[in-house]
């Protein structure tokens, strides 16, 4: 009898079931039409295949080929040649769903799930190179420390007209006043009021979905919105905000707005983050590791702010990924330039909430929202993890404004991607193939970027040069 009660209420959650049968029962359940086969490439895409769902159900292997995961975010390709581990045959990879991810597509029409899948060689070996495998890389050292690290999310994005052509800059949509927002309106619930029918869309495709939103505040930006996600495990949070984009931008759609997470969509407006809520529970006790006996911070809880300080800045571009990432990291704006650290300061790169002992916790406000979530959580949780292993010390805090302090992250791309592959702790945890190709996968975007010319040199170049 309780295995029973307990597959009847997994069957009846609106997410994740525990195997093959009970997906295929969940599907029936539904009338599910069709399925999405989706994997989350290096820049948090979503891949895959569309199926009908008996096709799905009879036992066909999904196979795709191993580039996905070498694509640059325009669609092109780096020279991979001196890099002996991948296949140089671009041979097919095989993909198994993660039923704890299904879940109904609400959008869609007709009844359509979709479920997420892990890379798999044909010898059935994990695929380092996909983005929740080096996630998973990372939760296997705290793993094997006894410890489970737990995260919460925070996501900014903008709404903004839909714009057919990049030459002509982005603009706030139109609310329901028939206006649109003008000046600053941080947590303005009129200005979110604005576009309730949107939100009310977001809430109910969220909840279809099995996503737990827990609070939906106005930004500092015109139509510039946060999403802050509950605390949980590192996995199901990073797939959450891979399904949360795109049920955002699905949702934006149906009311002809376009939503971006772009981390510098506007350039007189403030940048878009991902922050991060970090803490380590013991696996056995259920006690914050950050938190001694008697309340007060344990030594692992410096060390891993230690870690933050020390490999950020060389980490930058697993979370801010893209050249238009760094224009969001401005002198006295809302995003940090340097990975200072102190209690409820907002100026800092690493914000310490006020909170009792057993919700201690590190805020990362260095990752943009247009990092790939699986990436730029194993980046933050890999370098805190390296602060405790090696016992690092960090400096005092800040208790006034940091925002006048020097430069302590990378100012470009380049930059990051150079101190990104000249550390070796980091080669160690995400392995040298990664590294390298991911590192390449950057460079080539890079190299994208600067064959376009952009309208500031021919507004100051052109005629004055």
């Amino acid at each position: 009898m309780p295995r029973k009660k307990v597959a009847q209420t997994t069957l009846e959650a609106p997410r994740g079931v525990a195997s093959y049968d009970e997906a295929k029962a969940w599907m029936a359940t539904r009338r599910i039409d069709d399925i999405e086969c989706i994997v989350p490439d290096q820049s948090g895409v979503a891949r895959g295949k569309l199926m009908p769902a008996s096709k799905f159900f009879e036992g066909r292997v999904l196979n795709l080929p191993e580039s996905i995961f070498y694509q640059t975010i325009s669609g092109d390709y780096p020279d991979l040649r001196e890099i002996t581990e991948l296949d140089p045959s671009d041979g097919d990879l095989h993909f198994v769903p993660d039923f704890s991810t299904l879940c109904i597509v609400p959008w869609e029409d007709e009844p359509t799930a979709q479920v997420v899948h892990d890379a798999y060689t044909r010898d059935g070996d994990v695929v380092e190179l996909a983005p929740r495998q080096v996630l998973r890389r990372v939760l296997k050292l705290y793993e094997d420390r006894g410890w489970v690290p737990v995260v919460a999310p925070e996501i900014e994005f903008y709404l903004v007209r839909p714009n057919t052509d990049s030459d002509y800059p982005l603009e706030p949509p139109i609310g329901r006043s028939g206006r649109a927002e003008k000046g600053r309106k941080s947590y303005s619930i009129s200005a979110v009021n604005e576009f309730d029918p949107l939100f009310d869309d977001i809430y109910d495709y969220s909840e279809a979905q099995g996503l737990e939103i827990d609070t939906l505040i106005h930004e500092e930006g015109a139509a510039q919105l946060e999403i802050n996600l509950r605390h949980g495990a590192p996995l199901e949070l990073a797939d959450q905000v891979f399904l949360f984009k795109r049920t955002i931008r699905e949702a934006a759609l149906k009311h002809n707005i376009y939503a971006t997470f772009m981390a510098k969509p506007i350039a007189q407006e403030p940048g878009s983050a991902m922050h991060i809520h970090q803490s380590i529970v013991d696996a056995k006790t259920g006690e914050n590791v950050f938190s001694n006996k008697d309340g007060e911070p344990s030594p692992e809880f410096y060390s891993f702010i230690a870690g933050q300080q020390e490999y950020l800045p060389a980490v930058m571009c697993m979370m801010a990924p893209y050249v238009n990432s760094y224009r969001r990291l401005a002198r006295y704006t809302a995003a940090p330039i340097n990975i200072q650290w102190g209690y409820d300061n907002r100026t800092v790169g690493l914000r310490i909430p006020h909170s009792k002992p057993q919700a201690r916790r590190v805020e990362n406000r260095v990752p943009s929202s247009d990092a790939n979530p699986y990436l730029a959580i194993a980046a933050s949780l890999a370098a805190g993890l390296l602060g405790i292993r090696d016992n690092l010390q960090p400096t005092e805090a800040i208790t006034g404004s940091a925002r006048e302090l020097p430069y302590d992250l990378p100012r470009g791309l380049l930059e990051a991607v150079a101190a990104f592959q000249e550390c070796e702790p980091l080669r160690e945890v995400f392995g040298e193939t990664f590294v390298s190709v991911y590192s390449a996968i950057k460079q080539e975007e890079f190299e994208t970027f600067m064959r376009v010319i952009s309208p500031w040199e021919r507004e100051y170049l052109l005629l004055n040069v």
